[in-house]
């Protein structure tokens, strides 16, 4: 189930064919799930497991065609790696991968090795791999090391084009949303001549606040009708977006790509908050293959200039709504796409069902229209 399903469009621009992040051509994701292990007591080391892996490739090699890229951090409680060298270089040179917290190094060595494997043999290189993290710690046995290399490989051979899958999907898994199962989502937008596509890894929000395009509906969703996991502190958690387009901007305006994806975190009812991980990262392969890698013997600075397609600033205000809009659909097709699940010491995350989101929805609306008519009569 996707939001469109239910009749609910956020905003008025058009989707791509997939309405996902591979709607911008050479873009693929791949992800391993790992769910092992019946409910139960936490035993470190033999779960329950609920957690994973997911990739997102810019193109097949990556560090052959570089993509100029940018990040935004909203809160800063969580993990990106790489970062610092796409600031300082304005290129993303390697694949993105999501996983859970405790996971960052195992994922991000694997990517190395991958990187290593289908270079040439004994090639001199330098790789500072991309892995972000959300915490699965609410539903998975995070200390017991159970996301390994191969899973990482596992995925990186299975990115795809085409559909994305959603909810309790690779480094989603285990995921919690504003006090439902949360998990991977992912959306996309035509602007034009260009597409935006957005991927999230889901697992941050009060409940209190959640919106569903403008509508409060978090304030009719109580604990009553649909428990919150027993050990999630509301406000905690964090959310990883991954931006791409195809619109040919350079790395300062993927770092402004980025940025927009706080509007949609705040639409939805997120704070960035305190205890929050939200880390938002955008490239652009509206110039790939027209970059030079920077591989041994290639930086004589006579010889490296290059041509480049820009797109001006006055001209990205449609591609911000793009990435709003996007963003935000992302997130609820995360919580649609989930299922009811449980965990270590029987701890349940709870799905937000398509039933009781209309259900939530109908009750706002008529609370507003009942507001709105005792302001005018308030006899």
């Amino acid at each position: 189930m996707r939001l469109r399903d239910l009749g609910i469009e956020i905003g008025t621009l058009a989707t791509g064919p997939n309405n996902a992040i591979t709607d911008v051509s050479g873009v693929r994701v791949g992800m391993t799930t790992l769910v092992e292990g019946a409910a139960g007591p936490l035993v470190v080391g033999q779960g329950p497991v609920r957690t994973g892996v997911t990739v997102v490739l810019p193109s097949d090699r990556p560090w052959e065609a570089p993509v100029f890229a940018g990040f935004h951090r909203l809160n800063g409680n969580g993990e990106v790696t790489g970062t610092h060298w796409i600031r300082e270089s304005g290129l993303l040179t390697s694949a993105i991968a999501i996983t859970n917290t405790h996971a960052v190094g195992v994922v991000r060595d694997a990517l190395v090795t991958w990187e290593a494997s289908v270079r040439n043999p004994g090639e001199s290189f330098f790789a500072l791999p991309v892995v972000a993290e959300t915490y699965d710690g609410t539903l998975n046995d995070i200390n017991g090391g159970h996301v390994k290399a191969e899973h990482v490989l596992a995925a990186v051979e299975a990115a795809t084009s085409g559909a994305v899958a959603e909810g309790n999907v690779g480094g989603g898994t285990g995921m919690t949303a504003h006090g439902f199962k949360g998990g991977t989502g992912t959306s996309s937008r035509v602007v034009g001549d260009w597409t935006v596509g957005v991927l999230v890894q889901a697992n941050y929000g009060q409940r209190r606040r959640f919106r569903v395009d403008g509508v409060p509906v978090g304030e009719y969703l109580d604990v009553d009708r649909v428990p919150l996991p027993a050990n999630v502190d509301q406000g905690a958690g964090s959310i990883i977006v991954v931006v791409a387009t195809d619109a040919p901007l350079l790395a300062h305006q993927c770092d402004r790509l980025a940025a927009r994806v706080t509007l949609a975190i705040g639409r939805l009812g997120g704070l960035g908050e305190h205890q929050s991980g939200d880390l938002f990262l955008a490239f652009s392969t509206g110039n790939r293959g027209r970059i030079p890698s920077e591989q041994p013997g290639t930086r004589d600075v006579t010889t490296a200039a290059f041509d480049l397609t820009v797109l001006p600033n006055h001209a990205m205000s449609p591609l911000f709504e793009g990435v709003v809009d996007a963003t935000e659909e992302a997130v609820l097709n995360a919580l649609l796409g989930a299922q009811t699940m449980s965990g270590i010491d029987g701890v349940t995350s709870h799905a937000l069902t398509p039933d009781l989101l209309l259900e939530a929805i109908e009750a706002a609306r008529h609370n507003a229209a009942r507001v709105r008519a005792h302001e005018k009569d308030p006899s």
